[in-house]
Parts: C-alpha cells; structure tokens; sequence
C-alpha cells in the first residue's frame, strides 16, 4: 500500500467520526429547536390575529368596552392611540416581547390592568385542578385495566370489548358536569355548585374532567398490557415460577414506555382543555381566562395565556420524555425491545358489543328519518307520549327527528376528522425528532381556542370547525405513533436489517408500518366521539354548525338549561354519542384481532 494512502487513512477516520459526533449532536438538539421554532410560530400568529382577520383591533376594543357607544372616527383613534395600535403589527409584537423579557407582559386592552398577576393566579388554578382530575383518570384507568391484568396473569390474554371506557370517554365534559351539578349540588346537596376556595369546590370539577381523561388511558392501557402478556418472556417467566406482583410490576414497565407520550399529553389536555369545565362550574383558571381574553380580542391577554399553556406543555412533554427514556433507554440503546405480540379477539362473542350498539343506533336513525326535525308543532319541553316517542325539546321540536337527521352530520363531520387526523399523526409521528415541538405545542391548544383563531380568518362555519379541530387532534395520535416508531427501530429483528441489505422504503413497508396501522387506527378511532363533542362545542360557541342545524352537540348545548325539567332532551343525544363511540372502538378491536389472527409469527428479514 502507498505511503500517502496510509498516512491518509486516519484523517479519514477521524472526519468520519468527527461527523458522526456532530450528527449525534445535531439529532439531540433537533427536538429542542423544533420546540422553540413551534412555539414561536404560534405565538406570533396568535399576536398577529387582529390583523391576519382583516378586522380593525380599536373597533372589537371598543365594542368589548362599552357595546352602545358609537365607533366615531374620534373613538377609534383614541384607542388606537392609547394602546400602541399605530405602531404596526410587527413593531407592536417586538414591544411585547421586550416587555416580557423585563417581566412586564403588557396591559389588558379591556381592562386596562397588567395582564400578568392574574393570568399567573389563573394558572395556579388550573395546576390544582389538573392534578386533582389527574388522581380521578389514573384511578378510572386503574379499574378499567384489572380485568385485562387478571387475565393476562392468569395467562389468557385476550382483548377486552371496550364498551366500559368507550362510553366514559364518550361522555362530554360539560354534559358531566352539568348532571354532577344537578345530582350532587341540586337535589342531594352534598357539595357547592359554584365557586372557588376549599376542598369541597374542587371534587366535581375534577370528576367532570377526570373520568373522560381516564376512560382514554384505561382503554389505551388495556391493549398496551394484553399485548405485553402475550409476549414470549411472560411464559418463560412464569415456567420459572415468578410471583404474580413481580410478572404484573413487569408488564406494566414493558406497556409504559410506548404511552407515556400519550400520559403527557392527557396531562397537558386536562389544562387546556378544561374550559367547559371552568364555565360550568364558575372557576377562575387559566383556560377560561385566556377564552375570555381571545373572545374580547385582548391581544396582550390572549398572547400571555396561550404562552403559558404551551409553557407547561413543553415541561410535561419533556418530563413524560424523560420517564420513557429512563423505563427504555438500555433496552433501547441495546437493540433488545421485544416485539409486542398481536393478540387474538374471543371468538364469536367479540361481535356481540358492536352488534348490540350498531343496532340499537340504527334503530333510532331510522326511527326518525320520516319525521320532521325543523317544525315546531309540540308543545315546549312535552314528554315523551305515543305520537312523540322521545319527547319535544325546548322549543317544541321532535328530539328523535332532530337526532335521527343529525346523525349524518355528527357523524360524517366526525369521521372526516378523524380519518383526516389519523393519516396526518401517522405522517408526522415518523419523524420523532422533529416533531417533537409541533406535537406539544399543538395539545397545548384546546380546539375552542383554534376554533377562534380560525374563526378569525375564515368566519364561522362547519368547515372552519372541521379545520379547527383537526389542526389540534393529530398531536396525540402523532405522538402515539412516535413512540411505536421507537420502539420498533429499537428491536433486534429490525435492527439487524440495513446489514442484511434491506432500504429504507423496504423497511418502511413491512416493519414499521405494519407495526403501527393498527394501534394509531384504533387509537383514532377511540378519540372519534371526542372529535364529534370537540366540533359541537364549537357549533355551540357559534364556530361550527349553525343552529338550527340538527347536529348532536348543538341539541346537547340547547337541551343543558332544562336538564332538570326534561332530562329526555339531554339523554338522547347523550345516548346516540356513548353508542357511536362503542360502535367505533369494538369495531376496530375487530378490526385488530383478525390482522392477529392471520399473523402467525413476526416477519423475518428479507
């Protein structure tokens, strides 16, 4: 060999690895810049509202002030004045953020306080109620996980219906809240209905917030410990005669690392998403702070609020991050993972549950297609008799009418989202790294608050709903499909196939995709009744659907002041929602179990 090509062979050496160490490093800060560039995007459409909707800032202002005084010339000035409006767009968002940087985070344009002591206590607020509602889902996730814990125990793992966490996850949040409010404050009177202070204030918010938020987790929690039952490790361990504590310690630790994603956004969604919650029961957080201020179009408000949302987004996301990298980083690091095994469904009985709902929903949609939900012919608030099989609501029209003809609407707005979300988390979850700032950031964002922003650029309409929600929803399937990304590249069969010569579009194709259709589906397709009760919300704020537009969240939101006197008006619409949600997540059980019955064993590297 030449002298100059040995003398050159380690100063090849050491490029290649100075690269190899400046990728290494540039991977790592990738999702901290992915933060930051998200972050900073956001808050910067936020502030530039006003203007992007083509609106004038001193007349919403002015409105927001004092409704009847009259928008002079004179008037608009002198506000455009008093508040920097003058400045332009970018120059007023350079001042915020200087004064922010000072710790000044400017003065309310409607109250003209400082912004930043009660947004503060606002948040301080909503903290303790996240984490109360946080006890509340761990323990509703806790029950709904035993019977998929004793049978995996018991070493029968199979999956579960879903019919328990389905319906409680169906709930919405503000129907719960308003049935907790009437049954425990009205008519038992055991806790206060309103207000803000003691222990007793904050039992029913936590509930209303909690039980759906658990009913996810269980679900998800569920699959996650059937799977790792199933696995080949658990027979090994119990030929070996390991205690039943010890068996079920490790399952729990082989399903955690795959869903503390998901845990960390839950989180984080029980403080953004806690406005309903907030409203009905008269609490001064952060959520409904920070609704208030983007209703008013209080910019400095507005921008202050949404910042700490995804402040604390950003610290959640990180710490669920570092929970999972702890539970999996040497398992990860060594390329030992094991392959989570598919698990056959229970025979034919696992077609009961989607039968039943399917059935009972298509009776009550076809029950009422030939009747008319527009008229107004019964009398207000009539109870159900034999020419009005479900009852009038509060303005004298046929709730099974209205429910049956609404179910195209609610349903096919829902599924659109859904389906458009699913392809949308599973596109973006395959880059983890840099999506690791647009997923948080993104949760953060409660759909009431995107449905706004929209709102302001588009106007009110169904469409802007459907934007609006979904532009908020792929963030937890997005994340879902993260971890099982990881997770998958980190197992050995996997692991050892760029040596056996297979690309990238190769492995893509039948190892990691296959890997992560059927979990992230299912997981769409359990949010599905979340979706449908997020685009109602906003109909019902007036972002979506108009009244009188039969759609099934508008009849909850009209139907919510006479729950009370006509509880029909409220349980019917409820009914069709706890149905549809069944439906969907047992059908996609389905769905699962016949891709396991047909995979006898993991695909081998070709």
């Amino acid at each position: 060999m030449a002298p100059s090509k040995v003398a050159s062979m380690p100063a090849r050496r050491s490029v290649r690895g100075l690269s190899r160490g400046l990728s290494i490093e540039w991977g790592a800060l990738l999702p901290t810049l992915s933060r930051l560039l998200t972050l900073g995007g956001v808050v910067v459409l936020v502030g530039l509202l006003p203007w992007l909707s083509g609106r004038d800032p001193a007349l919403s202002i002015l409105r927001a002030r004092a409704g009847d005084q009259n928008p002079t010339p004179e008037a608009l000035a002198a506000i455009r004045e008093q508040l920097g409006l003058a400045m332009g767009p970018l120059e007023k968002l350079q001042h915020w953020f200087t004064g922010l940087l000072h710790g000044d985070a400017g003065t309310s344009w409607i109250s003209g306080t400082p912004v930043l002591p009660g947004l503060l206590e606002a948040t301080g607020v909503s903290l303790t109620l996240m984490a109360a509602a946080l006890v509340v889902a761990l323990s509703t996730a806790l029950l709904i996980c035993l019977p998929a814990l004793r049978r995996g125990l018991d070493g029968r793992p199979a999956p579960t219906s879903g019919a328990m966490a389905a319906a409680i996850t169906a709930l919405p949040e503000f129907l719960l809240a308003a049935l907790l409010l009437v049954v425990f404050a009205a008519w038992l009177r055991w806790l206060p209905p309103y207000g803000w202070g003691e222990w007793r204030h904050l039992v029913l918010p936590a509930l209303s917030l909690g039980l759906p938020a658990g009913g996810l987790l269980g679900r998800l929690f569920s699959d996650g410990l059937t799977s790792a039952f199933a696995e080949r490790w658990v027979a090994t361990w119990h030929m070996a005669g390991f205690p039943r504590w010890r068996l079920a310690l490790a399952a729990l630790k082989r399903t955690l690392p795959s869903l503390m994603p998901q845990v960390g956004l839950v989180v984080v969604g029980l403080t953004g998403g806690a406005i309903a919650v907030e409203q009905v029961f008269s609490i001064p957080g952060l959520g409904r702070a920070t609704l208030g201020a983007a209703s008013a179009q209080d910019l400095p408000a507005l921008q202050t609020g949404i910042l700490i949302l995804l402040a604390i987004a950003v610290v959640l996301g990180g710490l669920a991050n570092l929970g999972r990298s702890l539970l999996l980083g040497r398992a990860m690091r060594a390329g030992a993972v094991p392959m989570a095994a598919p698990v056959v469904g229970a025979g034919r009985w696992r077609w009961l549950v989607p039968a039943v709902a399917g059935a009972l929903l298509l009776t009550i949609v076809l029950a009422g297609l030939s009747r008319d939900p527009m008229t107004s012919a019964y009398l207000r608030l009539q109870p159900p008799g034999p020419g009005l099989p479900l009852g009038a609501d509060g303005i004298g029209r046929d709730i099974l009418a209205r429910v049956s003809h609404g179910a195209l609407s609610t349903m096919g707005m829902a599924l659109a989202t859904v389906l458009v979300t699913f392809v949308l988390g599973l596109a973006i979850g395959l880059m983890p790294r840099l999506a690791a700032g647009p997923i948080e950031v993104t949760n953060a964002t409660p759909p009431v608050i995107a449905g706004l922003i929209v709102a302001g650029l588009m106007g009110p309409s169904a469409a802007g709903a459907v934007i609006a929600v979904t532009a908020v929803s792929w963030a937890p399937l997005a994340a879902h499909t993260s971890a099982l990304v990881s997770e998958t590249l980190a197992q050995p069969h996997v692991r050892v196939t760029p040596v056996l010569g297979v690309g990238r579009w190769r492995l893509l194709s039948r190892y990691v995709l296959p890997a992560l259709v059927g979990p992230v589906f299912r997981h769409a397709m359990l949010r599905l009744p979340g979706t449908a009760l997020a685009l109602a919300a906003l109909g019902f704020l007036g972002l979506g659907p108009r009244p009188p537009a039969p759609e099934w969240g508008l009849l909850l939101a009209d139907s919510m002041p006479y729950l009370e006197r006509a509880p029909w008006a409220v349980l019917v619409p409820s009914l069709a929602l706890v149905l549809m949600s069944i439906l969907a997540v047992s059908l996609s059980g389905l769905w699962r179990g016949r891709e396991a019955g047909g995979a006898g064993q993991a695909p081998r590297p070709h």
